[in-house]
């Protein structure tokens, strides 16, 4: 289960699509509040994978303390549970007001809102097995052993039928009956960055797009595709499409505009995501004074937390 921020210190959680410039705002408020950043970005905790990340510079993340990054080995697994862990515990150890900033929507949830999380790691061979017997027969066992999370689980949706099999095989209890949520005592601001014209944030992706082709993504893709091989995080956004240039089977121009394509098509997931939480304050990141609006939010949040 969870355990959740124990302190009373006011968090600033700045969320939202890719590529709306969450980053650059958090580092400037936090250098104003003297602060850190803790990543709520699921890539960005992986050594090596830099670039095709868009992880804050070595430069940046000297300017200030930055927390959560580079804490995996691309070979390793972090569950939802270490994240939120190790997450909380980062909270409770810096300056306050922390700062949680990132786009990983399920992240920034296990820690507003206390998600409780089965303490169950994956277990590979078990989930081989179930995996054998094939989708019809895990959902039938699911609904057997576990009903209310059958209700909540399409019958198609193999991961999370998997995942709730594997619970309860390990723990011998629902996962429905050891979820919830516990949220923390802390007041808790939410930021939500996007580009009200979608034209503007399309500009955004194929600059950054560009951005990280010049800077190198090539390279970096060669040199992990040769260390790791098949690895499942070079089959992520911006690496598969740079994979599919490396083998020939389209040129640097349209893997570019595939990932243009497929990132705009993510941030539309990301964006119906936090767009589903009427606690989130919006701003447009195109605003010529972005940053004095979010700091006059910030300042009202902190004289009444």
């Amino acid at each position: 289960m969870s355990t959740k921020v124990l302190n009373s210190s006011p968090l600033i959680v700045i969320c939202g699509p890719t590529a709306t410039g969450k980053s650059g705002l958090a580092i400037a408020l936090a250098q104003q509040l003297h602060s850190s950043i803790i990543s709520a970005d699921s890539r960005l905790i992986y050594r090596e994978f830099d670039i095709g990340t868009a992880k804050p510079s070595p430069a940046e993340q000297q300017q200030v303390p930055h927390y959560l990054i580079d804490i995996c080995e691309p070979t390793e697994t972090l569950t939802l549970a270490e994240y939120q862990r190790q997450s909380q515990l980062a909270i409770e150890c810096v300056s306050s007001p922390a700062l949680l900033v990132g786009g990983t929507g399920l992240y920034i949830r296990s820690i507003v809102k206390g998600l409780k999380i089965p303490q169950v790691p994956p277990h590979e061979e078990l989930r081989s097995q179930l995996q054998a017997l094939g989708q019809p027969q895990c959902y039938a066992f699911l609904s057997q052993v576990d009903p209310a999370s059958a209700s909540k689980i399409h019958p198609n949706d193999r991961v999370r039928t998997l995942r709730a099999l594997e619970v309860f095989y390990v723990t011998g209890q629902p996962i429905s009956l050891q979820q919830g949520e516990d949220p923390p005592h802390c007041p808790i601001l939410q930021i939500g960055l996007d580009c009200f014209e979608p034209e503007a944030l399309e500009r955004r992706i194929a600059q950054r797009t560009d951005e990280m082709v010049a800077a190198g993504f090539v390279a970096e893709v060669e040199a992990l595709k040769q260390k790791y091989g098949d690895l499942p995080l070079l089959k992520t956004l911006g690496y598969r499409e740079v994979q599919q240039y490396l083998a020939g089977e389209v040129d640097l121009e349209a893997a570019k505009a595939l990932t243009v394509l497929h990132t705009r098509q993510f941030a539309k997931q990301q964006r119906t995501w936090f767009r589903a939480d009427p606690a989130i304050a919006w701003f447009d990141s195109e605003l010529p004074d972005l940053f004095t609006k979010v700091w006059d939010q910030v300042q009202h949040f902190l004289s009444k937390a």
